[in-house]
């Protein structure tokens, strides 16, 4: 599925929003940003121990592989294993891996930590069990040259599960996503964690982002949206790994009501 026309221009940023933004509220000094590099990949984690050593070992693998540069960044989500002690032990040659830290609970958070302390020409992020795998770059980042921002689906056609989500998850959702629908009709799916962007777009509209939660995703791409951005959504193969962070009954509720209040604002 496409959303807009990849050769549009983008817009001057002006995002509604239910609180004022603050043009300092998420600048980070120079301190904290990485080198430059051509592509690099996030990964949120909080807890993470059991499934990140193989997320990590196959994403340097394949970005080891590639011809451009890039980088790895665990943003550990306030974890109290040994998430971080696994992260500091990977090391590459040719692709850096970083580990910052958010003391700001939840995804959206880590990702918008991540994202403003990036300096790479394409960003993005993925889940830490690689639900998605990584080889599907190999289709987002030719997409990119003629796209602003390339995001994963699993409800697009020809996606395939691979594992499916417990069935308490998925009836857990589904009033969730019948929101979501509402305020991004065009989108088959707006929740899949394998998202890339331009990297000076997303910054800038990260800078007006304000959900921690799981409901982030569905705020970014509003914005996009809402500043006429060209987003091209691909079917992704997706697997359900055990083990996720995401606690339908504090979560899942959590997510649901950020997303109702922010259905809400819009409409003012």
């Amino acid at each position: 599925m496409s959303i807009s026309d990849p050769r549009q221009a983008t817009p001057a940023l002006r995002l509604s929003s239910p609180r004022p933004p603050s043009p300092t509220l998420y600048d980070m000094p120079d301190l904290l940003l990485r080198e430059a590099c051509h592509l690099e990949v996030l990964i949120p984690a909080r807890d993470e121990e059991e499934r990140l050593p193989r997320t990590l070992a196959e994403t340097v693998r394949y970005l080891e592989s590639q011809p451009y540069s890039s980088s790895v960044v665990v943003i550990d989500n306030g974890s109290v294993d040994q998430t971080a002690d696994l992260v500091a032990l990977t090391r590459s040659d040719r692709v850096p891996v970083h580990l910052t830290g958010c003391a700001q609970p939840g995804k959206g958070a880590a990702v918008r930590r991540g994202l403003l302390t990036s300096r790479a020409h394409f960003v993005g992020y993925m889940d830490a069990d690689l639900a998605t795998p990584i080889d599907t770059l190999d289709e987002v980042l030719p997409l990119l040259r003629d796209w602003k921002a390339v995001v994963g689906s699993r409800r697009a056609t020809g996606a395939v599960l691979a594992v499916r989500q417990p069935m308490h998850r998925r009836i857990g959702g589904m009033f969730f996503r019948l929101i979501a629908k509402q305020l991004l009709p065009g989108f088959a799916d707006t929740q899949c964690g394998f998202k890339f962007f331009h990297g000076d777009l997303i910054r800038e509209v990260a800078r007006h982002l304000r959900i921690d939660g799981f409901a982030f995703d569905v705020e970014l791409l509003h914005a996009l949206v809402e500043l006429g951005v060209p987003i091209k959504e691909i079917p992704v193969t997706w697997s359900n790994g055990e083990g996720s962070k995401l606690r339908s009954a504090t979560d899942g509720v959590q997510s649901t009501m950020d997303l109702i209040l922010f259905a809400r604002a819009r409409q003012v």
